[in-house]
């Protein structure tokens, strides 16, 4: 847990030097909220949440989402970002067999169906890019689109739990070691 702490507040530090950049200035005013980059155990929690679960959209608008929603709902910044990296282009496809499947089972389906073969997206303009991936995703209807909201709901309350409940104990240890250094019972 401290690991995590003291990885956000150098993120948090670093914001200055990183807005203050030229290409990135007129960002400042959206950027610069002090809410999104607060190091409180439910805003850290609340970011990690809201990573795990934009976590799962596909490619490029993972991070853009991310960025929006933590803005709008004022929740750490730096956590949510690093909430997402758990999928990345060699996890990405293992997720969404996984929430393929999940998907199935929950509408009842059988699930002897397999997935259809993910497009191929080598040196691709974005619009081609875009236009297939929404086609492959398309292809998989309602078995994928419920799979990834209940996976990503799922997630985000794990992760949410998770956080809160290592905060928590993290602190108790601290008061059990000052504690304990005082001489006190």
């Amino acid at each position: 847990m401290r690991c995590l702490r003291t990885t956000i507040r150098r993120l948090s530090a670093y914001r200055h030097q990183l807005l203050g950049r030229p290409g990135l200035g007129w960002l400042g005013r959206w950027l610069d909220q002090p809410a999104c980059w607060a190091v409180q155990r439910r805003k850290v929690a609340q970011g990690v949440a809201l990573g795990l679960l934009t976590g799962l959209l596909p490619g490029p608008p993972k991070r853009l989402a991310t960025v929006l929603l933590a803005l709008c709902l004022r929740v750490n910044l730096p956590a949510a970002l690093l909430a997402t990296l758990y999928s990345n282009p060699l996890t990405i496809l293992p997720l969404y067999f996984l929430a393929y499947s999940c998907g199935l089972l929950l509408l009842g389906e059988p699930a002897a169906g397999t997935m259809s073969q993910p497009p191929s997206w080598e040196a691709l303009p974005l619009e081609q890019w875009a236009l297939q991936l929404a086609h492959w995703l398309l292809s998989l209807g309602w078995p994928l689109l419920l799979g990834l909201l209940v996976m990503g709901l799922g997630l985000a309350l794990c992760g949410y739990v998770l956080v809160m409940l290592g905060w928590r104990c993290a602190v108790i240890r601290n008061w059990k070691n000052r504690k304990a250094a005082r001489g006190s019972c």
